[in-house]
């Protein structure tokens, strides 16, 4: 499959995908004195822990950015890990909550299944031994991270953790891969409580899984549709740029604070500047002196469903597989969870066929899902790229083949540019549709081991000079140099076009004077192509109705304005907030009618809608705006705007406090640059919550530069200045240069420190 089968794909991304910190934890705030009592660390520890500290600096910039010196790599990571810690510790272990499927200890019962999910993957006994087969220099780096993180609570007894009292080196390969969504996401947590939710455990196929796949494709029909995930990457090769050198944008559009702007550096080669996943101990979009990577989401089919004939006997459940049977492997799963002010569990017995776990029921067959499920290699590959030092280097990571989610856009000081559509790719036979789920009994839909990184869809330096990708399809990756459909088999290829990818070639195609500067201009561009089908088609119903119907005079003034607006966004845009609103309400009502007609809502709105519904939808979506602010003719920066007002992980929104206007759009309208908003509570205006959120233009040459963005600021208590003093950068695209070498950090620091001073 594509990720997701096409069903619960509906309702998957009828959901806006939320890092895994945030998925049900939405009480969550900063940590609280009801957690369990710290565990005490033994002197002997204390003193190895004092010892690393020692041989750690941390100093901080004029925004807080942690720039973290150490001797080795354990002891940097040591160091960052605690930097780490001091600016939001609260996101750190809900991370490594979720990850290992203790979420309902600190959420109560509704996140069951949400821990059984991961419960599903993530088996302490298994990760344990891999930690204890892990290479001596990963150990090393994992038990300087288990005592960074203890070392902070040590000499932090003022922070009460909710669940997670002391951190153990193992720890770190639950959550082994930095993406936002991940592939455990990819199952659906209401799918998998209908099969196992029963009290004889997993009951029998056949007894509900219609009923629940029912509802959920019912639900999917008419949603809203979310916003777009993912992010931007783009690679301008030297020929394209003014200094000849080669050029990088690192833009993730992830859920705001998701991942902190750090600096890490030790003296055994590593010196990795980016944004790193809350916890994690590896830059995960980044630079170092030599190379940069950016990864986006998407890539091949790298998740299959099978389709199960079970038979009982004996009490035992079988599965059929070629000509015979094979037994399917039952592991009873304890699930604590929170009740009042104590605990519960409920023990489920979950269900393994060799293909993977069993998660759902469909037609009255029980569904298994295969996936990448290698934490060692994950991390070891996570880690490693951030000290390659070439492309060969880079392509040598890459070989390790378990970034499973994601594309790579990558550069180097060596003038190359370089594309990755996916890393990991299983041979498949192509005959076989495997966007659905397939036959679990055929040994035909067996995996043949995986694609070399050669076989798969990728580019290196190409012709035309230049390369992107926003979450789209590999074949405009780079205009004329684009890799060729015909050449890879469908399964690598899981990702259409969008608005965003039209956007991205037009304002890279055909320019040779590429800066620092001017390629921000180019991932700031105020065009929405989104709209570019759908203003003419509203026009043109406008223009068709009779002279004297009452909605000429109705939505007249409102359909000349569009029609003169030159799609382009800002803060005092009148056309952009009305276009806005107008294609709300089209999305919002056409799921069903544009599903009927085969066809996407977007491809709906501009072709496949009747003149009457984009009429009407215009006049409702004039009424909004005239509840909402008193006239339709309200300025776009007046509704779009940022907010930060308190440390909680789900971010709570209020029209009556301070906030900052924001001329970029939500990329569902083709913005490069990405505003995902909501409407939380009783608010009137748009707070973003998503899109851009760590930004970073490099340039590579001799010595590095670069400049960055962070939604915000490093940290997360609302009294720490380094909370909210990069929002007004951040509103206007405003860089800030990034320091890296050590004389600059020397320069810039505003406070120098050991761990525990």
């Amino acid at each position: 499959m594509n990720r997701i089968s096409p069903l619960l794909a509906l309702v998957v991304l009828a959901t806006p995908i939320l890092p895994p910190s945030w998925l049900g934890a939405q009480a969550a705030t900063r940590p609280t004195a009801k957690a369990t009592a710290k565990a005490t660390a033994q002197p002997a520890e204390l003193a190895r822990q004092k010892a690393t500290a020692s041989r750690v600096t941390i100093m901080r910039d004029g925004y807080g950015v942690p720039h973290v010196y150490g001797r080795t790599d354990a002891d940097a990571v040591f160091g960052l890990i605690y930097a780490q810690a001091e600016d939001d510790f609260n996101r750190i272990e809900m991370n490594y909550i979720n990850a290992m499927g203790r979420l309902a200890e600190v959420e109560g019962e509704a996140e069951l299944y949400r821990d059984l999910r991961m419960k599903l993957f993530i088996d302490p006994p298994e990760i344990k031994r891999l930690y204890a087969a892990s290479p001596a220099w990963l150990k090393a780096i994992m038990n300087g991270w288990a005592d960074g993180l203890n070392y902070y609570l040590a000499t932090h007894p003022a922070v009460k953790p909710r669940l997670l009292t002391r951190f153990e080196p193992w720890m770190a390969l639950t959550f082994s891969e930095g993406s936002i969504g991940g592939d455990i996401a990819t199952v659906n947590v209401r799918a998998l409580e209908a099969l196992y939710g029963k009290p004889s455990g997993a009951g029998s196929p056949g007894s509900s899984g219609q009923d629940i796949e029912a509802q959920l494709e019912a639900e999917a029909i008419g949603a809203t549709p979310p916003e777009p995930g993912g992010s931007n990457g783009f690679a301008i090769a030297p020929a394209n740029t003014v200094n000849g050198h080669s050029l990088l944008l690192i833009n993730p559009h992830t859920s705001f604070y998701f991942r902190p702007e750090v600096h890490v550096v030790s003296e055994e080669g590593l010196n990795a500047y980016g944004a790193v996943t809350w916890g994690q101990f590896f830059i995960y979009q980044g630079f170092n002196s030599r190379v940069g990577w950016m990864h986006t989401s998407g890539g091949g089919d790298v998740i299959d469903e099978y389709l199960l004939t079970v038979v009982e006997r004996n009490g035992k459940r079988y599965y059929k597989y070629g000509t015979g049977e094979r037994a399917l492997v039952e592991r009873r799963i304890v699930l604590p969870y929170k009740q009042g002010n104590g605990t519960g569990s409920r023990t489920v017995t979950a269900y393994f066929s060799h293909h993977g776990p069993v998660v759902r029921e469909s037609n009255g067959k029980w569904v298994a899902v295969k996936m990448m499920n290698e934490p060692l290699k994950a991390l070891t590959q996570s880690y490693q790229r951030t000290k390659a030092t070439s492309y060969a280097t880079f392509v040598k990571t890459m070989d390790i083949r378990t970034n499973s989610s994601n594309n790579t856009v990558y550069a180097d000081a060596d003038g190359n540019i370089a594309y990755f559509h996916g890393n990991f790719i299983p041979i498949r036979d192509p005959k076989i549709d495997f966007t659905v789920p397939v036959d679990g009994s055929s040994t035909a839909t067996e995996w043949k081991g995986l694609h070399t990184v050669k076989e798969t869809i990728n580019l290196f330096n190409p012709k035309s000079g230049w390369l992107q990708n926003t979450n789209n399809s590999p074949w405009a990756s780079s205009g004329e140099s684009s890799p060729k459909e015909s050449a890879f088999p469908k399964y690598m290829q899981g990702q259409t076009e969008n608005a965003r990818g039209l956007h991205a070639v037009r304002v890279l195609q055909g320019k040779k004077d590429f800066t620092l500067d001017r390629l921000i201009a180019a991932a700031y561009d105020s065009y929405l192509t989104a709209f570019e089908p759908w203003i003419p088609a509203l026009v043109l119903s406008y223009d068709a109705l009779p002279q004297g119907d009452p909605m000429r005079a109705s939505v007249g003034e409102q359909v000349a304005m569009l029609r003169a607006w030159d799609l382009r966004f800002s803060v005092s845009s009148v056309p952009t907030a009305l276009a806005i609103y107008w294609a709300q309400d089209m999305l919002e009502r056409s799921g069903a009618a544009a599903r009927a007609k085969g066809m996407s809502t977007a491809d709906y709105i501009g072709s496949g809608a009747t003149p009457a519904e984009r009429l009407s939808s215009l006049q409702r979506a004039s009424q909004k705006l005239e509840r909402d602010f008193g006239t339709w003719k309200t300025p776009w920066g007046e509704i779009n705007r940022f907010q930060r007002i308190t440390g909680d992980i789900v971010q709570p929104f209020d029209d009556s406090k301070p906030s900052l206007p924001v001329a970029f759009t939500s990329s569902n309208w083709g913005s490069l640059a990405s505003f995902g908003t909501t409407q939380r509570g009783n608010t009137k205006r748009m707070y973003g919550e998503s899109g851009n959120s760590f930004v970073a233009v490099v340039e590579f040459g001799p010595r590095v530069k670069a400049r960055t963005l962070l939604a915000g600021g490093v940290n997360g208590d609302p009294t720490s200045p380094h909370f909210i003093d990069q929002a007004d950068r951040y509103v206007k695209g405003d860089f800030k240069d990034a320091l890296y070498y050590r004389a600059d950090v020397e320069k810039g620091a505003k406070r120098r420190y050991h761990p525990g001073q």
